[in-house]
């Protein structure tokens, strides 16, 4: 979920080619900023690095409401050749920016107005504070193809635009909402107990493979990682690989542990809580 510099370069470079290895998903950042420079749009351009993996490309929703429609949302999958867009919602990072766009009204009926006019399947995320099961539903309705549920326990993006911003008051009131959103478990299942039969992917401080099994026995069909391959992603794709490789037999080794041949299989195995 970067783009923009340089540095975002190279830290997409390496996600793409690690990806494609590997067979995972890529998750672009917010390609707002690649329809405004040609320099930016090449920080996202990573087709070429991955010919044959999906490559999601990111917008905020928000934009919706400030000049962004159908042509633009086209143009970004033209732009990054992504086979999906995601819009993001993140009222609460928007609300402690200095430069923050928080004008959300609205935003169902323009949602589904680009679902129906594009081709492509539009998802919704959220950016590390959760979606609930009667939002999920909502979305669904609007004619969204997945979910992103990116709930609480991984990187908190008031926290982030804390130290961005220079409003002392926005920077005071930011540690309020250090803890605040819905836990990542706790979105995946309310959202399929609320009838949300969809594609969830599950993300928010997901940090292994462990995690990720837990996360799709819970409900979940996919599992997105961040910043805990951040580290990896910085230092080269041969890191990254290792990574991911890492994570896969975390995987296969929790399957096996519960007796699942098939991620099938894996979904259907019985949760007992803690006692």
């Amino acid at each position: 979920m970067t783009g923009g510099t340089q540095k975002a370069l190279t830290i997409n470079k390496n996600l793409a080619q690690a990806a494609e290895e590997q067979g995972w998903a890529l998750a672009l950042g917010s390609t707002r900023s690649a329809l405004e420079s040609r320099e930016t749009a090449i920080t996202f351009q990573m087709r070429k690095y991955a010919p044959s993996i999906p490559i999601i490309a990111n917008l905020g929703a928000v934009q919706l409401n400030y000049g962004y429609g159908v042509e633009e949302c086209r143009r970004i999958l033209e732009l990054t050749e992504a086979d999906a867009l995601v819009l993001h919602l993140n009222s609460l990072q928007e609300v402690i920016q200095n430069e923050g766009d928080t004008n959300f009204k609205g935003l169902l009926q323009k949602i589904e107005k680009l679902c129906n006019a594009l081709d492509s399947p539009i998802g919704i995320k959220e950016v590390g504070f959760g979606i609930n099961g009667q939002l999920a539903r909502h979305l669904k309705e609007s004619g969204i193809s997945f979910i992103d549920v990116a709930g609480a326990g991984g990187t908190s993006w008031t926290q982030v635009e804390k130290y961005r911003s220079q409003d002392l008051l926005k920077t005071l009131a930011a540690d309020a909402f250090q803890d605040w959103g819905i836990p990542t478990a706790e979105c995946i299942t309310d959202c399929r107990s609320n009838g949300y039969k969809e594609t969830l992917i599950a993300s928010g401080g997901i940090k292994t493979g462990v995690e990720a099994a837990k996360s799709i026995a819970l409900g979940a069909d996919m599992v997105g990682y961040g910043r805990s391959i951040l580290e990896a992603a910085v230092s080269s794709k041969e890191q990254l690989v290792t990574v991911f490789k890492r994570m896969e037999l975390e995987l296969k080794i929790s399957m096996f542990g519960v007796g699942a041949k098939t991620i099938e299989e894996l979904k259907s195995a019985p949760i007992i809580p803690k006692s």
